[in-house]
């Protein structure tokens, strides 16, 4: 099935959304449901030939949060939509799209040894030795030479395609096709937006990689941080990738 990349949903729910399981029923409800028709509309199905829908939530750690199965009527045809969901109820702050341990992603991404150990440095998985740092646990990208923050600009740059891809599609059998926020406002109907998974990742991707003044990273629209919290658990130390899901209904997308 083609589909038209710049060919976006973005509408304004009837009822209450509280999980995915909302989106699954309403999916599983698709003759009656509204936003559910207009879902699949979105992704470039004709309504009076869709024999049934059925939806299911997905568990394990992966990009997709559901599974939509569209059968179509004399075809003999089955689309099959993974769905990555971001609830937001605040019009603030950014979503967490994913977090692992350093040495995962050394594995995932092929990072040399020399990257490695800067970016572990960064979360505090190895504790500096350098003094006079806005924190002694690890140090800010901005507190590197500028040799080293040159080598974490061109690492994530020349790999920015790959990064992208992992954190935001998934690379098994449940990466994500579309990319659904929902935002949740008191008072208010909460809205949705649901865009083909290439959109997300050219909208996210759009823009440089560079160090950001508080000494982070910004791949595209992507914040790249230590974790944090955790109250001080090595867990803390893990390396975080956010996006603001909200910055597509701000595009006016």
């Amino acid at each position: 099935m083609k589909r038209n990349l710049e060919k976006l949903g973005s509408e304004t729910a009837k009822s209450g959304f509280q999980n995915e399981q909302d989106v699954v029923d309403k999916f599983n409800n698709w003759q009656k449901d509204e936003d559910a028709k207009a879902w699949l509309i979105t992704m470039q199905y004709n309504l009076e030939e869709i024999e049934s829908v059925e939806a299911v939530k997905i568990s394990g750690h992966h990009k997709a949060d559901i599974q939509v199965k569209v059968t179509i009527v004399f075809k003999s045809a089955l689309g099959i939509e993974n769905i990555s969901i971001k609830l937001v109820t605040t019009s603030t702050g950014f979503n967490q799209i994913d977090k692992r341990e350093i040495d995962n992603y050394v594995e995932l991404w092929n990072i040399p040894p020399d990257i490695e150990y800067l970016l572990k440095l960064f979360t505090g998985k190895i504790k500096p030795t350098k003094t006079n740092l806005h924190d002694p646990r690890r140090m800010l990208l901005t507190e590197m030479t500028k040799e080293e923050q040159k080598k974490i600009v061109a690492f994530f740059t020349k790999n920015k395609i790959l990064v992208l891809t992992d954190i935001i599609k998934g690379n098994d059998e449940f990466s994500a096709d579309w990319l659904m926020v929902v935002w949740k406002q008191d008072g208010e109907n909460p809205k949705w937006i649901i865009v083909d998974i290439n959109f997300a990742l050219n909208f996210y991707g759009d823009g440089p990689v560079e160090i950001t003044k508080q000494g982070s990273l910004h791949i595209g629209k992507v914040g790249m941080q230590r974790k944090g919290g955790d109250g001080g658990r090595p867990s803390a130390q893990q390396l975080q990738f956010k996006i603001n899901p909200l910055a597509l209904f701000q595009k006016g997308v």
